[in-house]
């Protein structure tokens, strides 16, 4: 600024360097870009965002004790080599042969990308010289990555060296193909960590941003870096733009019932008659139930009452000191509870289930216990919303479930509960590039505003899990499969046997899901013994099932012939535009059509009728 002339600590006088290196790297290598970097005349504004930046770290460090946290965990890539470190030493990286081929295909690639930049008489690159680089990647999209030779050779040496990294995997001998693909994954999110998008010097994106505001997206960025770290999570978006009751989790309904482990909401009816047989959502605890409420366009619990189903949603409780011997028999108990309370509130012989995700694993397991119970009218249908009780192909999260990683996660509760940050930096990890990486580049190095999303605004909403039963799940479910194996788990004193269950049910599978593959899903259909519908819906976990018709989004396959295997359904499937959802309310209608008159009890807090609160209740609030 006026009157200063050099930066006057280390830290700027690093800055202050790195700039005019930078600034004489590029008028050698790049055309055209000499006084494109900062200048002696602007130095003094670059001294004082480096002497920013250095104080607002430094009063951070003095006021914060940063301990080590899901979100510092995410951004290191050396722990990705920790996780496989003993089969890291088995690649044939020091190989002269290797490192000879490495080096001629280096010089082979760097010559390709040159030779296709023309330089002008002026010694301007020709701008009409558009490269047609050998290896695209979405990351590197943008035309900036490719306007100047620099950049193209750093992104594709990059992939280059990705692809051959990837490519050593399948060449280590002795190895079982579990840790291969473990080894995989931990090589897959190494080479995300590292790659030049996520580091300001060789992300062309950000050094124009950077020269355009003068360095002050990197002071933003490192307030928004300071906030997550003090938070523990990575920020997706912008936390004060939704409230639940007000702009999401907004259908109408009451509390009419609540334990130390849930709380049961009725939505309000909106039409006059409505099906006999009424509706218990169970959403997964692993997250918040609203994902079915986000707004009224996305809802499907408000599309369900529209549709004149009786809806009852179970709220779990975020975990607690209070909950640590809280076990699965706890979780199946209170599906069982909830059943019997809707049954005996509406005065109904059964009820219809839903299970979404982990609570559709513990659902399958509460219709075996009531089978063998001889209890098994006491459900009309259940639908399965990407659930999964054969854990063999579940995908990339068997990735965290060998004994080194189920003692890290383990080390990691306090208080008898798991940090539900810990779980979402887990999910995060499985797509690191779209919900890692992306938003450290606009967050932490573009400096940009959080946008306004109801989605993120959900994922990042996280709740805390029971240590004691978060570990058995991972160990008995998907580390051993033992729910497959008849009477090999139990539950409040009932043995669990999946083929005895011959309750109706629709199960669906997103096509692009990595958290419970439809690979996976699909092996419902080989446990249950009744009648079963198999919808394959486009999209993934989430998007797959949040799907509303208005929307016109995606697709879903149906194969009504006798297939046996998710290939043969796949192979004769037929195509349907838009959502499933109004194939799952004919096929429930089909189950028992009978309707009754909407009133007494059917309305949640109609006179003479005793509620606790409104929805969507204290629990999901509960942090």
């Amino acid at each position: 600024m006026a009157g200063a002339s050099k930066p006057s600590d280390p830290f700027s006088e690093l800055m202050q360097t790195q700039a005019e290196q930078m600034q004489s790297f590029f008028s050698q290598m790049v055309p055209g870009t000499a006084g494109v970097m900062p200048t002696d005349t602007s130095m003094a504004q670059w001294g004082e965002v480096a002497t920013r930046l250095q104080t607002m770290w430094a009063d951070f460090q003095s006021s914060q004790q940063v301990e080590t946290n899901p979100i510092t965990a995410m951004f290191d890539p050396t722990q990705w080599l920790g996780m496989a470190q003993e089969w890291y030493a088995k690649m044939p990286l020091a190989d002269p042969a290797r490192q000879k081929q490495m080096w001629d295909d280096s010089v082979e690639l760097w010559q390709s990308v040159l030779g296709q930049y023309r330089i002008g008489d002026d010694g301007e690159l020709d701008e009409e010289s558009t490269p047609e680089l050998p290896r695209k990647d979405r990351r590197f999209a943008d035309p900036r990555w490719k306007n100047q030779p620099v950049f193209a050779l750093i992104h594709q040496t990059y992939l280059m060296l990705a692809e051959r990294m990837n490519a050593m995997v399948d060449e280590i001998d002795g190895i079982d193909a579990a840790k291969r693909e473990q080894l995989r994954f931990a090589t897959g999110a190494m080479i995300e960590a590292l790659s030049p998008a996520n580091f300001p010097a060789t992300n062309p994106i950000v050094l124009e941003r950077t020269l355009e505001s003068g360095g002050e997206n990197l002071v933003k960025g490192m307030e928004h870096l300071m906030s997550d770290l003090k938070r523990g999570q990575l920020t997706h978006t912008d936390t004060d733009a939704f409230k639940l009751g007000e702009n999401i989790a907004v259908t109408p309904g009451k509390v009419i019932h609540e334990t130390e482990l849930y709380q049961l909401i009725q939505y309000s009816p909106v039409t006059e008659e409505v099906l006999e047989t009424p509706l218990v959502i169970f959403p997964p605890w692993i997250n918040r139930f609203y994902i079915l409420d986000l707004n009224p366009k996305k809802s499907f619990i408000r599309w369900a009452v529209e549709q004149g189903v009786s809806t009852f949603v179970v709220s779990w409780k975020s975990a607690d000191a209070s909950m640590k011997d809280i076990v699965w028999d706890d979780y199946i108990r209170a599906q069982m509870d909830a059943i019997d309370h809707v049954r005996a509130r509406l005065k109904v012989k059964s009820v219809h289930t839903i299970g979404y995700c982990v609570a559709g694993t513990t659902l399958a397991a509460t219709l075996a216990i009531l089978a063998r119970r001889g209890e098994a009218d006491k459900v009309k249908s259940a639908t399965f919303f990407t659930a999964q009780v054969d854990f063999e192909k579940a995908g990339e999260l068997l990735h965290f479930v060998d004994d080194t990683q189920i003692k890290a996660i383990e080390n990691m509760a306090t208080d008898g509960y798991l940090d539900g940050r810990v779980m979402a930096a887990t999910f995060n990890l499985l797509r690191g590039t779209d919900l890692i990486w992306n938003y450290v580049i606009n967050n932490y190095l573009l400096g940009e505003d959080y946008p306004a999303f109801d989605l993120l605004h959900w994922n990042g909403d996280v709740t805390n899990l029971p240590a004691k039963w978060h570990k058995s799940y991972l160990i008995d479910l998907y580390r051993d499969n033992r729910l497959v194996v008849p009477d090999s788990m139990s539950a409040d004193g009932t043995p669990i046997d999946l083929t005895r269950v011959k309750t109706p049910c629709y199960i669906q599978a997103g096509k692009e899901d990595h958290i419970a593959p439809a690979a996976s899903v699909w092996r419902v259909m080989d446990q249950f013994s009744g009648p079963m519908r198999f919808v394959l819906a486009g999209s993934g976990h989430i998007a797959g099932v949040v799907n509303p018709p208005d929307a016109n989004k995606y697709q879903y396959w149906l194969n009504d012939k006798d297939v046996s295997t998710l290939e043969e359904f796949v192979a004769g499937a037929v195509e349907h535009k838009g959502s499933w959802w109004p194939d799952w309310i004919e096929w429930l209608n089909q189950q028992d059509s009978a309707k009754v008159p909407t009133k007494g009890k059917r309305k949640p807090g109609e006179k003479g009728d005793t509620v606790i609160e409104d929805a969507p209740g204290r629990y999901v609030m509960a942090r």
